[in-house]
This record gives C-alpha cells, structure tokens and sequence, in this order.
C-alpha cells in the first residue's frame, strides 16, 4: 500500500474544476494508494521518458498528473490539461 501526497499546486488545480471532473480525477488519484504503475480502468498510466527522475503520467480524461514514486510514497507534483503539453 502507498500514501500519496499532493501538491499544494496541485490541490488548487483540483480546486477549480467542476464537481465531476474533481471527483473523477481525485478517485483516480485514490487508485494510485494501490498500484501507481499499472494502468487499471479510469487511469491511464505511462512511464514519461527524458526526465531526470523516473516520472509517470496518470491521464484521466482530458486530465494529466505527473507524479514520482520514492519508497511507498506517490508524489503528485504536476496537473495540467490536455492541450497545455509537458514540460
């Protein structure tokens, strides 16, 4: 089992969207408690290449989280929207 810790930047962009899209993304973000490295209904997972640190993408929906696993600890560093891109 891993504890998974957000953001503050993160908690604001959740903040801000709408009742459903907030309650999908953070059921998804929930799942992530129980294996944050493979893909399971409601949560595209994907190992992100070029990064310094292993990073994974959650995509939910039009939705993307950039998260990093140290220990049994998910850290959800990055939340974004489709069209904006990655960094």
């Amino acid at each position: 089992m891993f504890s998974v810790l957000i953001h503050p930047d993160v908690a604001k962009f959740l903040d801000k969207l709408s009742e459903e899209d907030r309650r999908r993304c953070v059921e998804a973000l929930r799942r992530l408690k129980e294996d944050p490295f493979t893909p399971h209904p409601g949560a595209d997972i994907k190992k992100l290449k070029g990064r310094d640190k292993t990073m994974y993408r959650l995509r939910v929906g039009d939705f993307r989280f950039e998260y990093f696993v140290e220990g049994n600890t998910v850290y959800v560093v990055e939340a974004f929207r489709r069209g904006r891109g990655y960094r």
